[in-house]
C-alpha cells in the first residue's frame, strides 16, 4: 500500500512493550434486546487488537456508536459492545467512562502492557463530528501511536479518524490494510477484464458511482430497479415497474459516456414480471420488449443470467454493489442468488478476484451462501460506496500524511 504505513512498519520502528496505542475501530454494530446482532465488525478488528496486545502494547480502542448528538446518552454507551468484543479477544477488556479528560486518563493509567481498554463513545462530544482540533488533541493525549482499523468510517473527517493523525504517528491496522489491498485489486490496479455489477432501487442514489465506473471497468452490469430507468431511456416500456422518468436523460448520458470509454453496459434482455410485489406472487418471464402495462419488473430472467455467466467466465475481476432484483422476496431472488453463486465458485477456484460491498449486497451474498467464497466482502457501507465513486476518503488520506 503505497503511502500508507502498516503495522509491519510500526513493528519495525519501535518495541511496543508499554507503548500506548490508540486504535480507531468501528464498534458501531447493530444491537437487538441489548445484545450484538451482527458481530462482523468485532470479528474483523480482533486480530489487530490481539496482535498489538501480544507485543505488549497498551491497547486503547476509540469508536463511535449510534447518533447521540454530541452529548452523553446511556442508550449509546459502548459498554455492552466492549463486553461483546471481549468474547472475540478471548480475554478481559477494560472500559473507560469517557474518551477524553480525567476519566479516560485514569483508565489508561491503570493499563498494564498487553491490556486492552475500550473508551466511551467518541460522539458523546460535539468535537468528534466537528473534527475540532482541541478534541482531537485531547484524544491524542492518551496515546503514543495511532492505528486506524475502521475503513467503514474512513469517509468521515472526524476527530478520531482524521483530526488525531495531526498529533500522532499513524498506521493502518490489519482490517484497514486488507480492505485497501482488496479495493486496489478491484479498481486501482485490477486484472482485466473487469466486470462491475451495480444494482439497487434508484439511479439517483448512484449517479456518481456509475459515472466513475464507466471510466474504469470493461463491462458494467446494471440491475435492480435502476435497470428499469435505463430500459425506459432506450424507449422500452416498463409497465408499473419502479422507474425514475426524470432521470432518463441522465441514463442516456451515462450510456453515451460508456460508449466513449469502450465500456459495455449490460442490461437485462429478459425479466421476471408480476402484477404485485409479494412473496409467492404469480410471475412469468418476458422479453424486455414485451413487458405488460399492468405488471412490474422484479428480477432478471434466465437468458440474462446465461449472458452474465458468460461474462463471468472471461472476467478476471468482479466488483459488486447491489442486487440484480428484489432479492428480499422470493421468487425474485433467483437472479441475484444464481449470479452470486457463479462468481463465488470461480473465485473459490482462483479464476477471478471478486470484491463486494454494501448492506444489501452483503445480505444477498449471505442469502446465496456465497459470501465466504468471494475474495473480499467489505463490511463498510458509505465508505465502500464513496470509494467506488472515486472519492478520496479523509481517513485513508490522513494515513498517508508525512
Amino acid at each position: 500500500m503505497a503511502g500508507h504505513k502498516t503495522l509491519d512498519d510500526l513493528f519495525a520502528a519501535i518495541d511496543l512493550k508499554g507503548v500506548r496505542v490508540l486504535i480507531r475501530a468501528d464498534l458501531n454494530v447493530p444491537m437487538l434486546d441489548g445484545a450484538v446482532s451482527d458481530a462482523t465488525r468485532l470479528e474483523r478488528v480482533a486480530p489487530t487488537l490481539t496482535e498489538l496486545a501480544g507485543r505488549g502494547a497498551k491497547v486503547i480502542v476509540l469508536s463511535h456508536f449510534g447518533r447521540p448528538k454530541g452529548k452523553p446518552d446511556t442508550k449509546y454507551s459502548l459498554r455492552p459492545v466492549a463486553e461483546a468484543l471481549a468474547t472475540f479477544i478471548g480475554g478481559k477488556i477494560a472500559f473507560g467512562e469517557d474518551c477524553i479528560g480525567d476519566a479516560a486518563a485514569r483508565a489508561v493509567e491503570a493499563l498494564a502492557p498487553g491490556d486492552i481498554l475500550v473508551l466511551e463513545n467518541t460522539r458523546f462530544h460535539a468535537g468528534e463530528e466537528n473534527n475540532d482540533p482541541d478534541f482531537a488533541a485531547a484524544l491524542a493525549e492518551n496515546g503514543n501511536v495511532y492505528v486506524n482499523d475502521a475503513f467503514s468510517c474512513a469517509h468521515r473527517a472526524h476527530g478520531s479518524t482524521e483530526g488525531i493523525t495531526h498529533f500522532l504517528p499513524s498506521y493502518a491496522g490489519r482490517a484497514m490494510e486488507a480492505e485497501l489491498r482488496a479495493l486496489d485489486a478491484a479498481l486501482g490496479n485490477p486484472q482485466r477484464p473487469v466486470v462491475a455489477i451495480v444494482g439497487g432501487a434508484k439511479v439517483s442514489t448512484k449517479i456518481a458511482l456509475l459515472g466513475n465506473l464507466v471510466k474504469k471497468v470493461d463491462a458494467l452490469v446494471i440491475g435492480g430497479g435502476m435497470a428499469n430507468t435505463f430500459l425506459a431511456a432506450q424507449g422500452k416500456k416498463v409497465g408499473k415497474s419502479l422507474c425514475e422518468p426524470d432521470l432518463l436523460d441522465t441514463a442516456r448520458h451515462i450510456l453515451a459516456n460508456a460508449r466513449a470509454a469502450n465500456c459495455d453496459i449490460v442490461l437485462p434482455t429478459d425479466v421476471v414480471v408480476a402484477a404485485e410485489f409479494k412473496a409467492g406472487a404469480a410471475a412469468r418471464t418476458v422479453s424486455v420488449d414485451d413487458v405488460p402495462d399492468d405488471m412490474m419488473i422484479l428480477d432478471v430472467g434466465p437468458d440474462t443470467l446465461k449472458h452474465l455467466a458468460g461474462r463471468f467466465e472471461t472476467a478476471k475481476t468482479v466488483v459488486w454493489n447491489g442486487p440484480l432484483g428484489a432479492f428480499e422476496v422470493p421468487p425474485f431472488d433467483r437472479g441475484t442468488v444464481e449470479a452470486a453463486r457463479i462468481v463465488a465458485m470461480r473465485s473459490k477456484q482462483g479464476e477471478l478476484v471478486s470484491v463486494a460491498g454494501g448492506g444489501d449486497t452483503v445480505a444477498a451474498l449471505n442469502e446465496a451462501g456465497a459470501a465466504d467464497d468471494f475474495t473480499y466482502v467489505s463490511a463498510a457501507g458509505g465508505a465502500f460506496l464513496e470509494w467506488m465513486e472515486g472519492v478520496e476518503l479523509p481517513g485513508v488520506a490522513a494515513l498517508a500524511r508525512k
